[in-house]
């Protein structure tokens, strides 16, 4: 058997975590016929084949798979042997990959990230919008954000900036042609805009006055599966909208959108930032741990 690059190892190893070369490219800022060419010198280094290729799918055959099982975790005590290593620097470097689901990139991870960034130049972040849950370690992210029932129990979990609300948004045209809902128990008789999990199920609108709580499923014409579309769509008229507050308020102060029944919108539990347990976290994740402890989520309030 002919020596094998270390490199090459982390090569494959990416292209079966993104699914595919083209993905593993954009990743690591190369061309994917330059990843083609390695995974070629690899397999030929090694007298095997490592991955099965279709036009559609890249999968590892056994012999690919066996080998992933292995250079998974040795890869993982390598990267932090050398973030070891970088802790005798007088400041951290490397890259932290952060996956979320897009409402807290867009109001919390990215301010947060941007000021991290200043202060510490020579760390770099990808930040990954996905409301799947995911395994993070075996998708090679640093730290991930969710709710806290989402966490895996081998997880350390930190609040990640202030409490959440909903709000229940429509236009003026929308409410002038359909009337304005005065109880949640109002909206099956309205044109709601409905959003879809990855997971395929729908997301439930809750309400809460006082000791009351209602739960509704939403009927309606238009089904998204993201907030900024369920926003888009309620702007263009197309129905009632249940989306973060975060995301309504700008528009409900300038008269776009209009906030119904938000004496029935409670407050909920905040976002977790969690990170594996069983990992040393780098210096560079030390850091951003110890800069989102201290930051103001509301600055000039």
């Amino acid at each position: 058997m002919n020596p094998v690059r270390l490199d090459n190892l982390d090569v494959f190893v990416s292209i079966v975590r993104c699914g595919g070369f083209r993905a593993a490219a954009l990743e690591r800022g190369v061309s994917s016929s330059a990843l083609s060419q390695t995974m070629n010198a690899l397999e030929e280094a090694l007298g095997i084949r490592l991955l099965n290729r279709t036009t559609r799918s890249v999968a590892p055959t056994e012999a690919g798979q066996r080998l992933l099982d292995r250079l998974a975790p040795a890869l993982s005590d390598i990267r932090l042997a050398i973030a070891e290593v970088d802790e005798l620097r007088d400041s951290p470097s490397g890259t932290l990959r952060i996956n979320a689901p897009a409402p807290a990139v867009d109001h919390f991870l990215c301010p947060l990230a941007f000021d991290f960034m200043d202060a510490y130049p020579e760390v770099k972040i990808e930040i990954i919008s996905d409301a799947a849950v995911i395994d993070i370690v075996e998708q090679g992210f640093d730290a991930g954000v969710r709710f806290g029932k989402q966490l895996a129990q081998d997880m350390i979990a930190l609040p990640f900036g202030p409490a959440l609300r909903y709000a229940i948004v429509a236009s003026p045209d929308y409410i002038e042609r359909h009337g304005q809902p005065q109880v949640p128990q109002d909206l099956v008789n309205h044109d709601c805009i409905r959003r879809r999990f990855p997971g395929g199920t729908f997301v439930t609108w809750r309400f809460a006055d006082g000791d009351e709580e209602i739960q509704i499923s939403p009927m309606g014409r238009l089904t998204v599966s993201a907030a900024q579309n369920e926003l888009q769509a309620a702007l263009a008229g197309r129905g009632i909208a249940h989306i973060f507050d975060d995301y309504a308020k700008p528009y409900v102060q300038s008269g776009r959108l209009v906030e119904i029944l938000s004496d029935w919108s409670p407050t909920l539990p905040h976002w977790f930032l969690y990170y594996p347990s069983r990992r040393l976290p780098s210096a560079a994740m030390r850091a951003f741990l110890d800069y989102m402890r201290n930051y103001d989520w509301h600055p000039g309030d």
